[in-house]
């Protein structure tokens, strides 16, 4: 039973070994003839017919002893139009030495002759390139695993997209670049490549771009490297290029696992609901009360958290957005401020790279109080260079950081000894009476009037400004 012609370009799961890793098998005691040792060998094929071609795939090892040749030049011809890869000859039993016809043949085509001895059988050649090509599976497999993990991992990191970017670089040993759906390159990582080569990417990925039922994948040449470009998944008209100097087995399925992830991180996080929430947010803009709209945006109550920080990419936003669980974000508000709004209790916990001002969670009422709660505990979090700062509720003093509070009052205080501070403390607790403080203290009204205007001189304060005595009260509470 002869295999369909239409067949003839499929090839095995198993990666293809090149001529030369059959040939370093010192057992066989093979010999190249003519042509080159750098062919790939997808699989091998022994056959004793006059014309092979009709039972030929193309890409393998036919293994003859001549039995049927009787004209070299025509039997290479209808060889090398079977897209064979390569040719070895068996000498003996019906020849001792291969036919120097048979040579010249193969030299003239560019076809590899191979000799094989008269001690090795086509079957023990046959064994040994399907353990090459077991070998290069399991090579394969193991590379593409690791790839994997090592671009999983990348993901999870605080900057996703050129981690990604560089891991994939990495691995395949060039360079990967993400390009927006206008050419420009938005990210890009690993060696740089020559002019030539990075126009020669660029215009490939171009030929995707963002057609409805454009290719998802193309591949060529540039600049002596081999380039591929790949359309992501998010329908934003990005792609990602790559551009290294050869083709592994095992390198598109890794490139494939990165368009995956980069499709989830660069697109928008969208749900099944996205209509009926962004029809609230319309009705919020038009003027309609919160308390209106905020059973489509979510049962609340809310959290609001501003950020800044992040890669500088323009996909920071979305990636801070997906590590806290949440698709409502708005990214480059004033001074490059992220902010977003999450349903409570939320998990927010620090995050890598950015620094985070959390709201209290308040109901479609307090959406803007919380909002300006969210500002103040991120200027704290600036002013402290700490990752993640709540807002505190109870009163005008959880305004205020206590660790910076303690710290103000202990500088302000310096001065005064401890019997001033007390005198001091007791005085503005009694509204500035003197007599009602020299009786609390058991003292002379003189001697309370000496000691806070010996206060007033150390502090170098004007005690009569009531600005001026909240502080103070502040300080020594």
């Amino acid at each position: 039973m002869t295999t369909p012609r239409s067949e003839a370009l499929s090839t095995p799961p198993a990666p293809p070994v090149p001529l030369a890793a059959l040939l370093a098998r010192r057992d066989l005691g093979l010999r190249l003839l003519a042509g080159s040792e750098d062919v790939p060998l997808h699989w091998v094929h022994t056959s004793e017919m006059a014309d092979p071609y009709p039972y030929l795939l193309g890409g393998e090892l036919l293994m003859t002893a001549g039995v049927l040749l009787t004209d070299p030049a025509h039997y290479v011809r209808r060889v090398v139009e079977a897209g064979a890869a390569a040719l070895a000859f068996g000498v003996t039993p019906v020849y001792d030495t291969v036919p120097a016809e048979l040579v010249e043949a193969c030299a003239r085509h560019g076809l590899p002759l191979v000799e094989v001895p008269p001690r090795t059988p086509f079957t023990a050649v046959a064994r040994a390139l399907w353990r090459l090509m077991a070998e290069a599976r399991l090579y394969e497999l193991r590379r593409v695993t690791e790839a994997q993990q090592s671009l999983a991992t990348a993901a999870a990191r605080p900057a996703p997209v050129p981690a990604v970017l560089g891991a994939l670089a990495s691995r395949l040993t060039g360079r990967a670049v993400l390009y927006g759906a206008d050419g420009t390159e938005s990210v890009s990582a690993g060696r740089q490549v020559p002019a030539d080569a990075a126009r020669a990417l660029r215009d490939l990925a171009g030929v995707l771009g963002p057609r409805p039922g454009g290719p998802a994948s193309a591949s060529g040449d540039g600049g002596g490297l081999r380039l591929a470009a790949y359309a992501l998944g998010g329908g934003d008209g990005l792609t990602l290029g790559v551009a290294t100097e050869r083709r592994a087995p095992g390198d598109h399925t890794i490139a494939g696992v990165a368009v995956v992830l980069l499709s989830l991180l660069t697109a928008p996080h969208r749900g099944a609901d996205v209509t009926v929430r962004d029809g609230a947010l319309v009705r919020l803009l038009l003027g309609a009360p919160p308390a209106e709209v905020a059973g489509a945006l979510g049962p609340g109550p809310w959290t609001v958290v501003h950020a800044l920080g992040g890669d500088g990419t323009p996909f920071a936003a979305a990636s801070l957005a997906a590590a806290l669980g949440t698709p409502l974000v708005e990214a480059g508000t004033g001074e490059g401020t992220v902010r977003l709004l999450l349903p409570a209790p939320a998990a927010v916990t620090v995050q890598e790279g950015w620094t985070l001002g959390v709201s209290a969670a308040v109901g479609p009422e307090g959406l803007a109080a919380a909002d300006a709660q969210a500002a103040r505990a991120l200027r704290r979090a600036q002013a402290t260079r700490a990752p993640l700062v709540r807002h505190r509720p109870g009163g005008l003093a959880a305004l205020v950081d206590p660790a910076e509070a303690a710290a103000h009052a202990r500088t302000l205080l310096a001065p005064l000894p401890d019997p001033l501070r007390e005198t001091l403390r007791a005085w503005l607790s009694l509204h500035g009476s003197w007599d009602r403080t020299a009786v609390a203290l058991d003292v002379h009204r003189n001697t309370v009037r000496q000691r806070i205007a010996r206060c007033a001189a150390l502090l170098d304060r004007d005690l009569d400004d009531p600005d001026v005595r909240m502080e103070l009260w502040f300080a020594l509470g």
